[in-house]
């Protein structure tokens, strides 16, 4: 063994050391669909206006660390109750992590709970943070299995149950009240974090449920609305709870361009809506599309991503990789997702080159 092996081996932990690297695939020269990104830019005149303020920004000066003023228009544009405030994270990665950290215990092992399949970073966040981590298994069709959730709870008593609304993999909106049960179950123990990543494409919320529930946590990004490249993610809670958290986050976890771009973006909210708007129409177009084709099973989806299943997903996303399109294979993620295939929803143009470029990859 070559010294920096043992090097690795002696100071690296073996649960860390046996886990494999967050892939993030190469997209250059596709249409990239593997992402949930928003394929709009912003008009050009508005980029125009945003080159000048982050011209202006103070590169040399630190963020101001209370983030008072993004802050403050995140409250009061995207639907935080009055008396609420939140925590911001580089991204909602950055969120899991502080969630985590904040409820690992020293003196015993403390429990994530989640659906699965879901977002992965619920389980590595959890593994990285030193808990364990229990995930209950979708029912076959994609939907929640309360009564085993519930089951769960009282065996394991987590201190975090994160439900992704709509779900990821699946695109599926769990039954609210389904979430509801979940979180009373957890009530002077732990911890529900409802993910409404793709809430712009849902039109659903929990947010403004957070005064019935001192145990609710919402955790939300403005990624999937079409700020991706700046990762900026935000969550509400009880301002006791926010006020624990916020002693793990990083003092200046985000940067003054994340912030400068962020409040503009926010001041011309607007703008973003709509896009989010077209792409909730052209989700009702693809997935009608798909549904044309013979032998192809479409999961109803509140995301900007849409599920199918095939009869061989490794033979048809190598093909597509072939006529340069990149979507997600997930069939490997869960048994549930056997042969099942992610696609984002993105502009007319794109998803019709994807169509084009599916069928003949059925038909190859």
């Amino acid at each position: 063994m070559s010294p920096i092996d043992t090097l690795v081996n002696s100071t690296i932990r073996p649960d860390v050391r046996a886990v494999a690297s967050y892939h993030v695939a190469d997209a250059s020269c596709f249409i990239k669909l593997d992402a949930m990104e928003n394929p709009y830019h912003l008009p050009h005149h508005l980029r125009e206006d945003l080159a000048q303020r982050l011209a202006d920004v103070a590169l040399n000066r630190y963020p101001v660390a209370s983030y008072a003023s993004i802050k403050r228009r995140i409250n009061d544009k995207l639907g935080v109750p009055a008396g609420y405030d939140v925590i911001l994270g580089n991204g909602s990665d950055e969120l899991i992590s502080i969630l985590c950290m904040a409820c690992a215990m020293q003196d015993r092992r403390a429990t994530v709970l989640a659906p699965t399949p879901s977002f992965v970073m619920y389980q590595r966040s959890a593994q990285f943070a030193g808990m364990d981590y229990v995930g209950v298994p979708l029912k076959a069709d994609m939907t929640l299995d309360l009564p085993a959730m519930l089951a769960a709870i009282r065996e394991h008593k987590p201190a975090l149950v994160f439900l992704s609304y709509p779900n990821n993999p699946t695109g599926n909106l769990f039954a609210e009240d389904d979430i509801v049960a979940i979180i009373q179950a957890l009530d002077g123990f732990g911890l529900a974090v409802v993910d409404e990543a793709y809430e712009p494409f849902a039109q659903q919320t929990l947010m403004r449920r957070l005064p019935e529930f001192n145990n609710l946590v919402v955790m939300r990004t403005v990624s999937k609305l079409g700020l991706a490249g700046i990762r900026l993610g935000y969550m509400a809670a009880a301002p006791q709870l926010l006020t624990e958290f916020d002693k793990v986050r990083p003092p200046y976890n985000i940067n003054v361009l994340t912030q400068v771009a962020a409040e503009f973006a926010l001041d011309h909210v607007e703008v973003l809506n709509q896009q989010a708007a077209a792409l909730r129409a052209a989700r009702a177009d693809l997935t009608a599309a798909l549904a044309r084709i013979p032998g192809v099973e479409v999961f109803p989806s509140a995301a900007n991503f849409i599920l199918i299943r095939v009869s061989n997903s490794d033979d048809v996303h190598a093909k597509l990789l072939a006529h340069k399109v990149l979507i997600k294979n997930v069939s490997k993620m869960h048994s549930v997702l056997a042969n099942c295939l992610r696609i984002t929803v993105s502009t007319p143009e794109e998803n019709s080159a994807f169509l084009d470029a599916f069928t003949a990859s059925l038909a190859a």
